[in-house]
């Protein structure tokens, strides 16, 4: 794919979703870092129903540090992993009060160095929270999209992630996560994409669609 073809569609996307943003519902730096866990394997809406009684009980990095897992565990076992996500949830609130004097970091390093959060994760919250990326979040969406479009031939995250950094301004690089992660629950659906109404057909390869 060339430039010219990667910031059309990124203008495309820019203009159809002007409002796109992080669709995990939170109030604070450590709950957008529980939300993110939760996020694993389950979806953004079945996380903000479950971070709805969650972040009533625990509003803090102190309360989640001094959370009893069980009572954690219960809470959160609608999103599916929950024992491992309590676990990671309780130690990542630990490290912050250990290391960070209770502040969630934002550089790729540290937050990568925390418990619980992997690359995916590391990206969403340093975006989130700082409007800016060393890096491009990838979760399902951006990988099914990103190999529609063109930007790629992998399906391997880390490898996305390097195509699409080749391909996509950095000042865009939180944008496109959050503008790919929309088309893709609007248009672009895994099972049935609609491509015959979709804006950017007459530039989509459509790789991989039936």
């Amino acid at each position: 794919m060339n430039p010219s073809t990667a910031s059309a569609i990124t203008r495309l996307l820019k203009r159809a979703y002007p409002d796109a943003t992080c669709s995990l519902d939170f109030k604070s730096p450590i709950q957008l870092a529980v939300a993110t866990i939760l996020s694993a394997q389950s979806t953004d809406k079945r996380v903000n129903l479950t971070t709805s009684a969650l972040f009533r009980r625990y509003k803090t990095v102190r309360a989640f540090a001094n959370a009893d897992r069980a009572k954690l565990e219960e809470l959160i076992k609608s999103v599916g992993l929950y024992r491992n996500k309590a676990k990671s949830i309780i130690a990542l609130a630990k490290a912050l009060k250990r290391d960070h004097g209770g502040r969630v970091p934002t550089t790729l390093v540290e937050l990568g160095r925390l418990p619980g959060v992997g690359r995916k994760t590391a990206n969403v919250i340093q975006g989130v929270l700082t409007g800016k990326g060393e890096g491009i979040a990838v979760d399902t969406h951006v990988t099914r999209l990103s190999f529609r479009l063109g930007f790629t031939k992998s399906k391997d995250p880390k490898k996305i992630e390097q195509d699409l950094e080749k391909r996509i301004d950095p000042d865009d690089w939180v944008a496109i996560s959050h503008l790919l992660i929309r088309h893709g629950r609007v248009v672009c659906q895994a099972r049935n994409p609609m491509c015959e109404s979709c804006f950017l057909a007459e530039i989509c390869p459509k790789k991989g669609v039936k």
